[in-house]
């Protein structure tokens, strides 16, 4: 039996553990462990049952179990599997091996980045100061067809005025997301996918939670406004950055758009 342990069985173990190792990081972090651990406690009995001790009605019955329960597990931890499955599409190594088979013809030149960042950095700051609360979400490679769909289309140049009209308390569409996608103001008024994450900050509103949301399910850039604080955050990647100058979120906008 020793000399029939060979370098794939090794390369299986490896994959098996790091496999393992994955799925328990992804469940401390949604605050599943115990369903984990759950888990591999059904697993090393089913094995003990229907591989060790060959009892056939039991193991029978938790084959079944098995069978039905992965179908029950995915349905249970739905979310969870999407975020990790695009944590891993978004990782830094598989963006540089998709580079190298798809190049995007709309990659914006320093000039262009400028000219759509800047008007979202002063209306940014505008609002921040009177205290207006605005969510406002750029599109990336992700397309986000779906999300303006729940909103009002506009298809408008990016203007200081125009967002804060937007955005002012009086107006119909101030409460949801405005949308910007190829260097243009598509939509407003959209409905985004909140974050259940309780590691949230409790003094971070709705507008918040939309922000860390959306960027959960794409690569897009959420910019928040807090109407109680005047506060500017963005949420890139399902992290927060918070409390920004103005130079800051120019500086993190144009090297994210670049």
């Amino acid at each position: 039996m020793f000399f029939e342990f060979g370098i794939k069985d090794i390369i299986d173990i490896v994959l098996v553990a790091l496999m393992l190792f994955y799925v328990y990081r992804l469940m401390k972090e949604s605050r599943s462990l115990n369903v984990f651990m759950g888990i591999l406690v059904f697993i090393v009995l089913w094995l003990l049952v229907s591989q060790v001790l060959e009892m056939k009605l039991l193991g029978s019955i938790m084959d079944k179990l098995v069978s039905v329960g992965v179908i029950g597990l995915i349905v249970l931890f739905q979310e969870d599997i999407r975020k990790f499955l695009y944590n891993l599409g978004a990782h830094q190594r598989v963006q540089e091996l998709r580079r190298m088979f798809y190049t995007d013809d709309k990659a914006l030149d320093g000039e262009q980045v400028k000219k759509m960042v800047m008007p979202i950095v002063l209306s940014c700051m505008s609002m921040s100061k009177k205290k207006v609360g605005a969510l406002i979400v750029i599109q990336r490679a992700t397309p986000l067809d779906d999300i303006m769909a729940t909103g009002e289309r506009i298809d408008a140049a990016i203007n200081q005025r125009l967002i804060e009209n937007i955005f002012f308390k009086n107006s119909p569409l101030h409460d949801g997301a405005m949308v910007i996608a190829s260097r243009r103001i598509q939509a407003a008024g959209c409905i985004l996918p909140v974050s259940h994450d309780l590691d949230i900050p409790k003094e971070l509103g709705l507008r918040h939670r939309a922000a860390l949301g959306i960027t959960h399910e794409s690569d897009c850039i959420a910019i928040v406004v807090s109407e109680e604080t005047g506060g500017i955050s963005v949420a890139i990647r399902s992290q927060f950055q918070l409390r920004l100058s103005a130079e800051k979120l120019e500086s993190i906008l144009t090297q994210e758009m670049a």
